[in-house]
């Protein structure tokens, strides 16, 4: 199933949409692809050859949080980003790990500290549909 996903941001877009309501950028109406509709399958109800059976496909209307995403809560992201941002500990916790090893290799030069600071004060102060969207996790 494709996805409507915004050029910009790459966050995933309402039906119909013409503009991202993460970032702001406008979406040109070819862009936006419809959703799928209900299938049908010829079947037979309760074993009986011939009669139509309406089938739907679930479209999950969850707002781009996909079920299987890990489960993490901000609140540690966001303190252990303030007080462990130099060691990337937030990133291997959100599951990120490249990132986190690369804030290791670099934590000798504080950068990833200041990094790691603001990335603190941006999820805590997030709300929590942008943190999941952003970070692919479901909140706890």
């Amino acid at each position: 199933m494709a996805e409507n996903l915004c050029p910009q941001c790459g966050a995933p877009l309402a039906p119909g949409a013409t503009e991202c309501k993460y970032c702001g950028e406008a979406v040109a109406p070819a862009q936006v692809q419809p959703q799928p509709q209900p299938q049908y399958q010829q079947q037979g109800a309760y074993g009986q050859p011939g009669q139509p059976v309406q089938v739907f496909v679930q479209t999950g209307d969850n707002d781009g949080i996909d079920p299987s995403w890990p489960v993490k809560s901000k609140i540690t992201a966001g303190l252990l980003a303030i007080l462990l941002g130099g060691l990337g500990i937030h990133k291997f916790y959100l599951g990120k790990t490249g990132m986190g090893i690369l804030y290791l290799l670099l934590c000798w030069t504080y950068i990833p500290g200041i990094v790691g600071l603001v990335e603190g004060i941006m999820y805590l102060c997030s709300n929590d549909h942008n943190f999941q969207v952003k970070n692919h996790v479901r909140l706890q």
